[in-house]
């Protein structure tokens, strides 16, 4: 059996520190939201983009913190371990577990945003389908069990699905700077 090896050193961190991660102090300004945890980096991704007035600023902390979008309501973050191409993670700004922990507005929101970044997808990507999931709770497979969050995950023909396979190969062929710019360039309000 032929075994062909691909470097992803970006995963490392995910697979070593995923039970024990700890983010570091905040090196920016940061205004945290009633109820954020510290530790989840999507409430650390809000505080920080919510603790400056600087539009430059918060546009340099979205893009070091790969969040493509957000509105006043739910945030929209490329995944930093992706499964494929394009990964995104839509979550509340709120830091909530549970589906029911959502007031309907939030729930509105995230399902319209989920639908923009799909059909922004369609436009950018032109992917053949796509995977939509939620995991609650560590045990389904939530990484970030506290703070609750969709996956996006554009798929095309002739892709492996995105659980490994035994002996199968997945290359992601666009840095996720590259998916950044592209995505928050087509989700920006004022285009």
């Amino acid at each position: 059996m032929k075994h062909e090896q691909i470097w992803a050193p970006w995963r490392l961190d995910y697979v070593v520190s995923a039970d024990e991660a700890k983010l570091p102090a905040p090196t920016r300004p940061v205004r945290w939201r009633e109820g954020a945890d510290p530790q989840c980096f999507f409430c650390r991704n809000i505080a920080e983009a919510e603790g400056t007035t600087d539009a430059a600023a918060g546009k340099e902390a979205d893009r070091e913190n790969l969040v493509v979008f957000h509105t006043e309501l739910s945030i929209l973050v490329l995944n930093r371990y992706p499964y494929n191409n394009g990964h995104l993670l839509i979550a509340p700004r709120r830091h909530r577990a549970e589906p029911a922990d959502l007031e309907d507005e939030e729930h509105l929101d995230l399902m319209q945003e989920l639908t923009r970044a799909i059909a922004a997808m369609r436009r950018l990507m032109d992917p053949h389908g796509f995977n939509v999931g939620l995991n609650l709770g560590r045990v389904a497979g939530a990484g970030l069990p506290g703070h609750l969050h969709w996956h996006l995950v554009p798929r095309w023909n002739g892709d492996t699905n995105f659980m490994p396979v035994l002996a199968g190969i997945r290359v992601i062929p666009q840095s996720l700077d590259a998916l950044w710019e592209a995505l928050s360039q087509e989700l920006r309000p004022d285009r």
